[in-house]
């Protein structure tokens, strides 16, 4: 990693579990005070007169002012470096009532401590180099994993895949650079010290393929860590609310025949083929006076403005209206990916699409019946496909870019990578090639911490929880 020297910082201290009742909860100390605080306010059940590194030790928390017991605890000392932050570092594990927590921790800050600030914790174990930046925004990921494949992601990050394939290119970058940097410094030298055809076919092997990789990969790694929006659009009673309670095999959503039911959005969770895809279902969309339903129809609207897909659900059993025109034609200017949904098929006199290929011919087509679970399956399987665009096989487990932070520096990265090769088509001087190469090095360090910005760093981890 690229951190050597530990930092010396105040030492934190926070609750690491989330408020609510629990069997145990957790309160993490981490500096060179942690274990002082621990000897204050803990009493071992057998006397010590030291503690060993990363042993559990049974005893309790005491007020050292009223010698009052707080809580029945296991509590753990771990000597840095061998640590989460690569600090000394204390865990006390009490009960899981959240009152009795906070009373520990006010101990703890009595004692000496901090309030640990979001993130702090994985923020000082980037800073003391135990990981790199891609890894610390792992942890994040792997903490708001809603599904397997999610969480597959986060963990190959947290291993460091990323961090290793952006370190190999670097070094390529670096090795380049050396060269270049010969020839800058020695000018005059009658031996050819830059061969334009060796450093572009070395560049675009060692640099270029895998970043065009890497950038490939970003879009379906977003899609996996954060997942999509899709809204449910149509006019009242088509049945949206009967394919929301569908997919969630539940009874979300209140039906009924009267139109105008769903008065507000309703937005939840589902998981299909390990996309996160957070279902809205909308107020009908038509022409009304009442003032609730027309503010669930702005919101429908504003919703649709908002999504990665939009399911246009119209109903097999009536005869194709106006209204289903206009709505066709209003989604086509949002960017989001369109499906239109034939509900109802189970009521349809004939299964004949003639009339609905020619009304709705831009976008595909399926056939459904959300209350009898027709062509369920087959509407999940399409949805993921037109989001991914057909990848069946895709392993978010060797993604690249999972966020678009790390996409945008890629991309300025093999930008400056391709100037460099064509400074060697032209025969640039060397010292103009030294600076596009030093350019991919800075957005490659970007990725990974080595040279990052306080702005970014803060950004990064107000993402976090505090605790962690």
């Amino acid at each position: 990693m690229k951190h050597a020297t530990v930092h010396s910082d105040p030492t934190i201290a926070a609750i690491a579990t989330s408020p609510g009742k629990g069997g145990i909860g957790i309160i993490r100390i981490s500096g060179d005070l942690a274990l002082t605080i621990l000897k204050r306010i803990f009493q071992p059940r057998h006397s010590q007169k030291s503690f060993a590194s990363h042993k559990l030790y049974y005893g309790w928390i005491v007020n050292p002012e009223s010698n009052n017991p707080i809580d029945e605890v296991l509590a753990t000392y771990m000597r840095a470096p061998n640590t989460y932050t690569a600090e000394d570092v204390v865990e006390i594990q009490s009960h899981g009532n959240y009152l009795v927590l906070q009373e520990i921790l006010r101990l703890v800050l009595t004692a000496g401590a901090q309030p640990a600030e979001a993130g702090e914790f994985t923020k000082r174990a980037f800073l003391n180099g135990r990981i790199d930046l891609t890894q610390a925004e792992a942890v994040i990921d792997l903490i708001d994993a809603r599904t397997r494949e999610g969480l597959s992601l986060a963990t190959s990050q947290l291993k460091g895949r990323l961090y290793n394939k952006i370190s190999s290119i670097r070094d390529s970058l670096v090795a380049i650079r050396g060269i270049i940097e010969v020839a800058i410094d020695f000018p005059e030298e009658d031996v050819e010290i830059i061969n334009p055809s060796a450093l572009k076919k070395q560049l675009t092997v060692e640099v270029q393929e895998p970043l065009t990789d890497l950038i490939a990969s970003a879009d379906q790694g977003k899609i996996y860590r954060e997942g999509i929006s899709a809204v449910i659009l149509g006019r009242p009673n088509v049945g949206k609310s009967s394919l929301l309670n569908t997919l969630l095999q539940e009874e979300r959503a209140l039906v009924t025949p009267v139109p105008g039911t769903t008065r507000d959005t309703i937005e939840e969770v589902i998981n299909i083929k390990g996309m996160p895809v957070r279902i809205v279902d909308t107020a009908g969309i038509r022409e009304t006076e009442e003032t609730v339903e027309e503010l669930g129809i702005k919101r429908a609207r504003s919703k649709v403005a908002e999504a990665d897909l939009v399911l246009l659900m119209l109903d097999m059993s009536e005869p194709i209206t106006s209204s289903d025109h206009h709505l066709y034609e209003s989604i086509k200017e949002y960017k989001a990916k369109k499906i239109i949904l034939l509900n109802k098929v189970d009521l349809a006199p004939e299964s004949d699409f003639t009339e609905f290929d020619i009304s709705f011919p831009d976008y595909p087509r399926i056939a459904i019946s959300a209350k009898n679970l027709e062509g369920i399956g087959k509407l999940e399987d399409l949805i993921f496909s037109v989001i991914t665009g057909g990848n069946e096989i895709w392993d978010p487990g060797l993604s690249g870019a999972p966020n678009l932070r790390h996409k945008s520096d890629l991309i300025n990265a093999l930008k400056a990578s391709e100037k460099v090769v064509e400074g060697l088509e032209l025969n640039l001087p060397p010292d103009l090639l030294a600076i596009e190469l030093q350019t991919a090095l800075d957005h490659l360090g970007y990725i990974v911490g080595v040279t990052t910005t306080e702005d970014i760093l803060d950004m990064i981890f107000e993402r976090f929880c505090i605790g962690k």
